[in-house]
């Protein structure tokens, strides 16, 4: 399932991280099918014919740039130019690391490309060779570079244009704008720069979610509090889809080791052969499952009987509540998506802007019980009928991809058809008899309005009566096909809910993990002599964890003197040492050589810095150790 995981990723990033590109090259097309080119095709060959610097727009989310550049230098390797070389800003301090570097690496690259291909040697010193061969030089992290590095580096290069091309592919994290505040015009205008933006970071993870989560292929799913944890680690952390994908196959192997029953977490045919060899052990983990004794107290007694005490019982009633959890996720994925067509245009999106957010709702708890979905159902009540048509063709477009629901799609077109044929006519209203005015007072009279108001019947013209026909047709499908996940027997097998476990490996806080470490070193080196009372410190701790427990017991200011001391005491008693006696409290140059490295890696660390108040003292930087 990993490996699936991994052939959707790179299909993602094939076909839909440069599929931005494809706008800017139908003059390059000439009238071709565009279809017909791949998008990270039309980067490589626009590359030669069109520009020389490419500006490449890739986003906050500098993890992913790793991959980007990487398969956009695969497919340049491969297609246009075996010298494609890339640098990182680290690496070019100066102009001639800078060029030594690169030098190096091309070098490498012949070197390479002679070996593989034997029979271009010969040509390599012909002078049109480079016309046709260009040396494509990535910088990966452009706003980190030194500006004059970059600057006669380019001026060095473009006095070589004609015997050896070069071309620049410039990846920026921020706003177009930083490549001027970079480059002077000067060396700027000796660049032909083309500029490329990416997707959006949500665009790419709304495929990720359509590809792994959102699909009923996959029978591993995640609760909506894991969904919430991984979103909420991508949207305010790094905007990572590589990492989310990495949250997600994270989720996947820990559900595999902490959940024994995760054998029926397969495909169709494989998890009902599973079912039908289960062991003793397994079938009365099965009858421990919330969501099963939930099913067992809805039958009849006697069906009850044969469920908690007949195992072979037990395997075939799992067959079938695992035949109607699959069927579950067939069903509800297309109603989701049809919902979320017909919301994700109203106002204000009462029921959200992503897939996502209605998905994390739909499994969190009934749907049709909030207020968000009466408010949905309200706006969907007063769409006009071209908004209602055209909302109703998404449903049916989505319904026609799968084999399943052939009866909704059906009743949809039934719709589509009806509105289509009704003539616009106009709303009438009864028109209550001629109200009676009378001297009254003002409550008097609000009164008497609100009455004859709550009595005025309205009459629907015929396009109100089938819109509400439609609705209450919407409104059914959501309250049979969009169930809370947690109410389908079963379901444990298949959804991952370990929020805090995932939260807790993922979204640490480093202090707290730092402080844990140094307090309780045992659970990390997983020494027996480190297992201490609380309070006491452990003489056989390494020297960070006990000069730390012992700042822990200083105030704002700390002595070095003192704080030396206390660590040499306690040095003693890991030599058995006297601590009464005239050598306990003398040290050497090695005991003092660590308290200082300790001491260091404290100030690294942030727990302490050095003050002016005093020479010989530090103040302390952090309260509440663990």
């Amino acid at each position: 399932m990993i490996l699936k995981i991994q052939l959707c990723i790179t299909e993602i990033n094939d076909n839909l991280k440069y599929n931005t590109f494809k706008n800017n090259y139908f003059k390059f097309c000439d009238g071709k099918n565009i279809g017909t080119y791949s998008t990270a095709s039309l980067l490589a060959l626009s590359i030669i014919d069109l520009c020389e610097t490419f500006y490449c727009h890739l986003g906050v989310n500098v993890p992913d740039h790793a991959m980007t550049f990487r398969s956009l230098c695969n497919l340049l390797q491969d297609s246009v130019t075996p010298f494609v070389v890339s640098v990182h800003a680290k690496e070019c301090a100066g102009v001639y690391f800078c060029i030594s570097t690169l030098t190096i690496r091309i070098i490498g690259l012949l070197q390479k490309c002679t070996q593989v291909f034997p029979q271009r040697t010969e040509s390599l010193t012909n002078s049109d060779l480079p016309q046709s061969l260009p040396v494509v030089v990535i910088f990966k992290d452009f706003e980190a570079f030194n500006s004059q590095v970059l600057q006669d580096f380019i001026l060095i290069c473009s006095r070589y244009t004609q015997e050896l091309p070069f071309i620049f592919i410039f990846g920026i994290a921020t706003s177009p704008s930083a490549i001027q505040h970079r480059l002077p015009h000067s060396v700027s205008s000796l660049l032909c720069i083309e500029v490329f933006h990416s997707l959006s970071c949500t665009q790419h993870l709304a495929s990720v979610f359509d590809k792994l989560i959102l699909n009923s292929q996959f029978p591993f799913k995640l609760s909506s509090r894991v969904i919430q944890v991984l979103v909420g680690i991508f949207l305010y952390h790094d905007f990572s889809v590589q990492n989310f994908v990495k949250g997600l196959q994270f989720s996947m192997l820990e559900h595999f080791k902490s959940q024994p029953l995760s054998m029926l977490c397969c495909q169709k045919q494989e998890a009902l052969l599973s079912a039908k060899t289960l062991s003793k052990k397994n079938v009365e983990r099965i009858r421990h499952l919330p969501s099963f004794m939930r099913y067992v107290e809805t039958q009849e007694p006697q069906e009850q009987v044969q469920l908690l005490t007949n195992d072979e019982h037990v395997k075939e009633v799992c067959q079938q509540l695992l035949k109607n959890l699959h069927k579950y996720h067939k069903n509800y994925y297309p109603i989701l998506q049809c919902l979320h067509s017909l919301t994700s245009s109203l106002p204000k999106f009462p029921l959200g802007k992503h897939i996502r957010e209605l998905h994390v709702s739909c499994i969190e708890k009934n749907l049709w019980e909030t207020e968000e979905y009466d408010s949905a159902l309200q706006l969907l009540r007063i769409l006009a009928k071209d908004e209602l048509v055209a909302a109703l063709r998404k449903c049916a477009e989505i319904l026609k991809s799968t084999k399943i629901l052939q009866n909704v799609l059906q009743q949809l077109e039934d719709f589509i058809g009806r509105l289509e044929a009704l003539e616009g006519k106009s709303e009438t209203v009864c028109v209550p008899r001629k109200m009676e005015y009378q001297r009254t007072d003002l409550f008097q009279l609000q009164k008497t309005l609100l009455e004859k108001e709550s009595r005025r019947t309205k009459r629907m013209n015929p396009f109100e009566v089938l819109r509400s026909q439609v609705i209450e047709f919407i409104d059914s499908l959501v309250r049979e096909y969009l169930t809370p996940a947690e109410l389908q027997p079963l379901n444990e097998v298949c959804y991952y809910n370990s929020s805090g476990v995932l939260r807790q490996r993922l979204n640490v806080t480093p202090r707290t993990s730092i402080q844990a470490a140094l307090s309780h070193p045992f659970y990390y080196l997983q020494n027996e002599s480190l297992k201490t009372d609380a309070g006491t410190i452990s003489s056989a701790a390494p020297d960070l964890c006990i000069v730390y427990k012992l700042h822990l017991e200083c105030g704002r200011l700390i002595n070095l003197y003192d704080w030396l001391e206390a660590f040499l005491t306690v040095m003693s008693a890991a030599e058995d040492q006297d601590t009464n006696s005239e050598e306990c409290g003398k040290y050497d140059s090695l005991k003092h050589a660590r308290f200082i490295q300790a001491v260091s890696e404290m100030e690294f660390l942030g727990f302490i810095k050095s003050t002016k108040q005093k020479t010989d003292h530090v103040a302390r930087l952090t309260w509440g150790g663990c």
